[in-house]
């Protein structure tokens, strides 16, 4: 472990005896066989090569001269993972891009790669347009639902099902899809990076460097009906767009999720 690394975990405050988190068998094998050492704890959920990362310790514990375990220290920078969180399991790939992205577990981008290539239900008015409405924050949005669960909890509303690269290009002037607003986490999903997401899954792109996609026969697709503002909805969510996440954020922004 390097110094900076050692440093900022052993600046966590000890804990001795019964006040102590049982140390799992593994853990303790390993400090009979290294006296006198300190011994990290890495969420499980960080699959990166090499060391882990200093936001991915959990924190450590310290064996003594005769290699009994005798302190445990929490690392302060800790970034807690969906799994040690206790968030349900990903509904699908979306929502598992969503979960890493907000916990710094994944990079935001990945959120709008997932997406381009995903078929969302979305509710609609009764001339087929999708359904506008406002985040807590007052960003005018689009409610999407990457999960049946996750609609279902809406109630009995319209709703279609329709392909995202059909869907972006319906969104009413300055909304961003708002993804799975009743979930365990929401996002706000920047719609230009969106676009490119797309752009890039279908390879195609029309005149005007857009995607070049045709909505469904059906599905209200002759142009979203533009709504300002509307009621507020769910829970927290910010701006997602797409480089690398740090504590709790995504660049596709930081979502947040229930306790």
């Amino acid at each position: 472990m390097e110094e900076s690394t050692q440093a900022a975990m052993t600046a966590g405050v000890p804990v001795t005896g019964d006040e102590m988190p049982e140390p799992p068998p593994e853990v303790i094998e390993a400090a009979r066989t290294a006296p006198d050492h300190w011994l990290a704890m890495v969420d499980l959920t960080w699959q990166g090569e090499g060391p882990p990362p200093l936001w991915a310790l959990i924190g450590q514990w310290r064996s003594g001269p005769t290699g009994e375990i005798e302190e445990w220290r929490d690392n302060p920078e800790y970034r807690p993972s969906p799994q040690m969180l206790d968030w349900p399991e990903p509904a699908d790939a979306v929502d598992c891009a969503v979960q890493l992205a907000a916990t710094g577990y994944g990079p935001g981008q990945d959120v709008s790669e997932a997406l381009a290539r995903a078929e969302v239900s979305v509710l609609v008015t009764a001339t087929g347009s999708p359904l506008a409405a406002a985040s807590p924050e007052g960003t005018p949005v689009i409610p999407v639902y990457t999960s049946q669960s996750y609609l279902e909890s809406v109630g009995r509303l319209l709703f279609d099902r329709r392909p995202v690269s059909a869907l972006v290009e319906q969104l009413p002037p300055g909304h961003a899809l708002y993804l799975n607003p009743t979930g365990p986490v929401s996002m706000l999903v920047d719609t230009e990076e969106l676009r490119a997401a797309v752009a890039a899954a279908s390879g195609t792109t029309d005149e005007a460097g857009k995607p070049a996609v045709a909505a469904r026969p059906g599905t209200g697709a002759g142009g979203a009906e533009p709504v300002s503002g509307g009621r507020a909805i769910g829970k927290p969510a910010r701006a997602a767009n797409g480089s690398t996440v740090g504590a709790g954020m995504a660049s596709s922004g930081v979502a947040r999720g229930r306790n």
